[in-house]
């Protein structure tokens, strides 16, 4: 338990992902980085001060779609690069200095949406009317003309991009970087502690002690960035407020809220529901695991115990293939195609190393393939993580292939349903395939201590504390670590009840996810999760012609909205209906694996 963190070039290169598959060397890359410069300075000398017509409105996006293409896929491996080595110098150098290039190629090409807003509504109408590539994203400009600045103002803040942006990285520095948990010591015996190893091991460790010993250390170590951290929060936040002052939002959560094309009403009814609804199934769920492992009270540092940690499989990366492709494989050959190739060709970064960013992601260079990163522990757990990342890459793959550049993005509203329905078909997988009592308990639990909790508990909690945070920022107000402390703890209170003591470090919660820096994403989990769990029984109920609904869905990318979306899906997100309907979904779950360990007890 709890190895020690290898570094980058001492891991097995097998278990990475190969960024050669973009720029086979770095020159390539530079060369495309040059590409996309010239490109930007040929788009500003041809067409600033002309776009007067629509025929010269097309022309000119047609250039800048090749130019987003370009940068899109520097920007992407620069990142990729840096996110699996935080401390590599060559990485960071790079990372900066493509910033400082990025900046200058955004305040260049500023002019193009200045001077299309300045146009009269019709000649926009024509050129919409005149190119289906580009008919969306001037849609989107029309949209987006009653916020608009001075054009110059405009070319000064893009110019800024890197500057405003410099919170999260502060913040991933200091986080990746510069915080050492060295180790943490029990009965004696010294076990090395990181981020990584927090959150994919002593989280989930079975011995009490060690898990308790382990979240102390942790919260302590995380204490000491307590200030600084709250400082790089507080500027981030303020810097949301007056951008949207600047450009006319009534409030920072309609800013932020603008280009989820969803309002507040969405917003809140996530929230509220969630914690007035969801939570008494939730305490009835801790209740049962503080019974399972016999423990004096159940407290914050408990609850990410396994309902059968001794049953859960140790599984090998080669040997998830079997389930990942087994459950995936319902939606298709082409899908299935997609996930072989993920293991066959690298696309995945499987191992831990020292700088390597926490959690899982997934994105895709457009024109290339998808990209996941994962920390794998040989822990099943890790089969749904990856179900999840590959259900992301699935959605930009499919987008990708249907859309161009300006459309592939769905709403980030909707951007969790398609991850979240994969561990929904995950589930499902296991269930069928299996009359074993335990393994089903096992796979239930997985389900709602790994799927539900994570995205309709721990992201939802972010997004209430955040709600809470923007609110005072809303109205002149400002928060420093205290402040954080208190609203983190309250909400975590507030949710959890008298069943579950909110043990000191608890709190610090907030300094650990990176959500904070990207606007009121937390709640999108949710949000995605509702839309998947709707799907995912009407797959059960219906088949073949709800998969056929919803790899349409898939292809659309961002060319409806959310609440778009979801109908060509068969769900209604207008209504609270399909959020009720989950809520009674996760608490029948709940009293499925309460029955079954009761009839594994007898």
């Amino acid at each position: 338990m709890g190895k020690v963190l290898l570094e980058r070039k001492d891991v097995d290169e097998n278990l990475t992902w190969d960024l050669k598959s973009i720029y086979k060397t770095e020159e390539d890359f530079e060369q495309a980085v040059k590409e996309a410069e010239e490109l930007s300075i040929e788009l500003e000398r041809e067409y600033k001060g002309k776009l007067k017509d629509s025929n010269i409105v097309n022309s000119c996006l047609d250039k800048l779609r090749t130019l987003y293409e370009l940068s899109n896929v520097t920007e992407f491996y620069s990142y990729f690069s840096i996110s699996v080595d935080q401390s590599n110098i060559e990485n960071q150098t790079r990372q900066m200095k493509l910033s400082s290039i990025s900046s200058r190629i955004q305040s260049r090409i500023s002019f193009v949406k200045s001077e299309i807003m300045e146009l009269d509504e019709d000649v926009i109408m024509k050129a919409i009317e005149t190119s289906n590539e580009n008919k969306n994203y001037l849609k989107n400009i029309i949209r987006s003309k009653k916020y608009a600045l001075h054009p110059e103002v405009e070319k000064a803040l893009s110019s800024l991009s890197n500057t405003l942006n410099a919170p999260f990285e502060i913040y991933n520095r200091a986080k990746l970087v510069d915080m050492d948990f060295g180790t943490f010591t029990v009965d004696d015996k010294e076990y090395p502690l990181s981020f990584g190893l927090f959150e994919g091991e002593w989280e989930y460790e079975n011995d009490t002690k060690l898990r308790h010993a382990a979240f102390e250390a942790f919260s302590k170590k995380l204490r000491e960035y307590n200030h600084t951290i709250a400082a790089t929060y507080q500027t981030h936040v303020q810097k949301n407020k007056t951008m949207a002052t600047l450009r006319g939002f009534e409030s920072v959560f309609d800013f932020l809220l603008f280009d989820h094309k969803v309002d507040q009403e969405l917003y809140n009814r996530q929230i509220d529901l969630i914690m007035e609804h969801l939570a008494p199934h939730m305490r009835k769920f801790a209740k049962l695991l503080q019974k399972i492992h016999g423990l004096d009270e159940m407290t914050f540092s408990d609850l990410k115990l396994e309902v059968d940690p001794e049953f859960e499989p140790k599984i090998t990366v080669e040997e998830s293939r079997e389930y990942v492709e087994g459950a995936l494989s319902v939606l298709g050959d082409n899908y299935l195609d997609l996930v072989k190739r993920a293991y066959d060709e690298r696309w995945v970064d499987f191992v831990q190393n020292k700088g390597k960013s926490t959690g899982a992601f997934s994105y895709s260079p457009y024109g290339s393939h998808p990209f996941v990163l994962i920390s794998w522990t040989n822990r099943m757990r890790e089969v749904f993580v990856l179900a999840h990342e590959l259900g992301h890459a699935g959605h930009y793959y499919l987008s990708q292939q249907n859309q161009n550049i300006f459309d592939y993005l769905a709403s980030t509203y909707f951007l969790e349903a398609p991850s979240t329905m994969n561990e929904m078909l995950m589930a499902n997988y296991l269930m069928k395939n299996t009359n074993d009592k335990r393994l089903k308990r096992w796979a239930l639990s997985s389900v709602v201590s790994r799927t539900y909790y994570h995205n309709f508990v721990t992201h939802l909690l972010e997004a209430h504390y955040q709600r809470e945070v923007y609110r005072i920022i809303d109205k002149g107000g400002s928060v420093q670590a205290e402040t954080l402390n208190r609203l983190k703890r309250e909400t975590l209170e507030k949710f959890w009840g008298n069943s579950v003591r909110i043990n000191e470090g608890a709190e610090l919660t907030w300094m650990r996810q990176p959500h904070y820096y990207k606007g009121l994403h937390s709640y999108n989990y949710s949000a995605g999760l509702t839309i998947a769990t709707e799907v995912s029984k009407r797959v059960l109920n219906e088949g073949q012609s709800a998969l056929d609904d919803w790899m349409e869905v898939l292809k659309a990318g961002g060319t409806k909205s959310p609440i778009e979306l979801a109908q060509m899906a068969g769900v209604d997100i207008t209504t609270e209906t399909p959020l009720l309907n989950t809520i009674e979904h996760i608490g029948n779950l709940i009293d499925e694996i309460i029955k079954l360990s009761e009839e594994l007890e007898e």
